[in-house]
């Protein structure tokens, strides 16, 4: 066979949407402890540069403190969780939704982060994959990561739009 065969495909591999998708950076997080996520964002919508990233806090995270990003503006959506949780001996019912990056520009053919830190609490199922939605938007076109997998079905790897995801490990 060919050399021209395999690089056609190594190059159609590398090219899939699996490859460029906004993901978190760290693949595990300890439920009952603090987690700072990081979302790298390796490219623009179709060419177009990034303009504005919001991210939706799943139920059971709290806590949540976004990075400042030089450039960029930063505000949180505040609303009520569906439950109370302890933190810190003080019990929280409302604290972030959403964290949402804007104002700022990152051209499509550069790479950046977008930081949050937040506490996972012990609501949260050890051994699942807790999905942080994603909506990036662009001068031109959005990009909605947003696809979750139906309970016990193996990570997105083959949708167009996976949310990004973490594993989350048991307390030591």
């Amino acid at each position: 066979m060919s050399k021209i065969p395999w690089l056609i495909l190594l190059a159609a591999v590398a090219a899939s949407p699996t490859a460029a998708h906004v993901y978190l950076e760290g693949k595990q997080a300890t439920v009952g402890a603090s987690y700072k996520a990081v979302f790298a964002v390796p490219h623009g919508c179709a060419g177009s540069p990034t303009v504005k990233l919001r991210v939706q806090i799943p139920e059971g995270v709290i806590a949540v403190k976004p990075m400042p990003k030089a450039g960029w503006n930063v505000d949180v959506i505040e609303g009520e969780y569906a439950s109370e949780y302890d933190y810190h001996g003080n019990k929280l019912s409302s604290g972030a939704k959403e964290v949402v990056w804007s104002g700022g520009k990152l051209p499509d053919h550069n790479y950046d982060e977008f930081v949050l830190s937040s506490f996972l609490t012990d609501s949260l199922k050890p051994n699942t994959t807790l999905y942080f939605p994603v909506v990036q938007e662009c001068e031109k076109g959005i990009s909605r990561w947003i696809e979750i997998p139906a309970e016990g079905t193996a990570h997105p790897h083959e949708d167009k739009s996976p949310a990004p995801g973490v594993k989350l490990l048991p307390k030591p």
